[in-house]
């Protein structure tokens, strides 16, 4: 498994991933995740998968062979919604192939992308691909996309990211919900890609691939633990009320509890305060 996320923000665009794979506690192995297709001064596309490894690996090989004929291409293709089509046409064309082969050895087929940048004067635009081929877009309500393991890392970019977010806190968030899901799913780990695209660059200009020596991630992820327990000790303890407290408007808070072998109880929300007192204070 690996996970990966896209943003799309107004000033920018992030990708990050991971480059883990394995296929079973002992068989650990690494691969990027991460392609990029660039021709600088006209069109910058990244690409990120996850799913199954080979399956992957065969959709990336059909994108980076020549076209045939006047066939689209990633190099050619006149915007990034049909960069996209590109994409699920590779997904389609791999499933057509081996999906039957697959299948007979109980191998399901697997696979997910993400593709986003710029061409040209066109805006910037972020799509996930779809086993199946199909494709949704970021937009400015959900200005974020994830693949592979993404449910551990979803929080932090809920609660922080807009499209008014500055691009460099962008690329922190996405560090900071990298580090979440490293943290919670070992099937996910260093090194990372980070590839940080400035809006209408039309070329790479920020990228760094991040293992354990990296001083900016260990600062990270040493930094947010220590902060989210700073701010769990800060909020206030709950505060109780007993029993006898509680008004007769809130039997009905008190919990449902099962009946002992051959009693018979009346139903809670008809007791009074006192009765459920000796309840309470009976056998349990």
């Amino acid at each position: 498994m690996t996970y990966c996320v896209a943003m799309r923000v107004n000033d920018g665009l992030v990708f990050l991933s991971d480059t883990r794979t394995n296929a079973g506690v002992d068989q650990i192995s690494t691969f990027r995740k991460m392609s990029v297709f660039e021709n600088p001064g006209e069109r910058v596309i990244v690409l990120m998968s996850a799913g199954n490894l080979a399956i992957s690996q065969a959709v990336c090989q059909v994108l980076g062979e020549p076209a045939a004929g006047h066939a689209a291409s990633l190099w050619s293709v006149d915007s990034m919604h049909d960069a996209a089509r590109v994409v699920g046409e590779a997904v389609r064309e791999v499933y057509r192939r081996d999906a039957e082969s697959l299948q007979q050895f109980g191998v399901e087929f697997n696979c997910s992308f993400i593709i986003g940048g710029q061409i040209g004067t066109q805006p910037m635009r972020v799509f996930q691909v779809y086993s199946a081929g199909n494709f949704i877009e970021a937009s400015s309500v959900n200005p974020y996309l994830q693949i592979g393991e993404a449910k551990y890392g979803k929080p932090i970019i809920d609660r922080v990211l807009t499209p008014s977010t500055p691009l460099d806190e962008a690329a922190k968030c996405a560090l900071i919900s990298m580090d979440s899901t490293l943290r919670s799913n070992l099937s996910v780990g260093l090194p990372l890609d980070l590839l940080v695209y400035e809006r209408d660059a039309l070329r790479v200009t920020r990228f760094v691939s991040m293992d354990n020596d990296n001083a900016y991630f260990q600062m990270i992820h040493s930094t947010w633990g220590a902060r989210l327990r700073q701010v769990f000790s800060e909020i206030p303890d709950p505060e109780w009320s007993t029993i006898e407290a509680l008004p007769s408007a809130s039997v009905t808070a008190l919990p449902p509890r099962a009946s002992w072998p051959g009693i018979v109880h009346e139903p809670l929300a008809v007791q009074s305060v006192a009765q459920a007192k000796v309840r309470v204070q009976g056998p349990l």
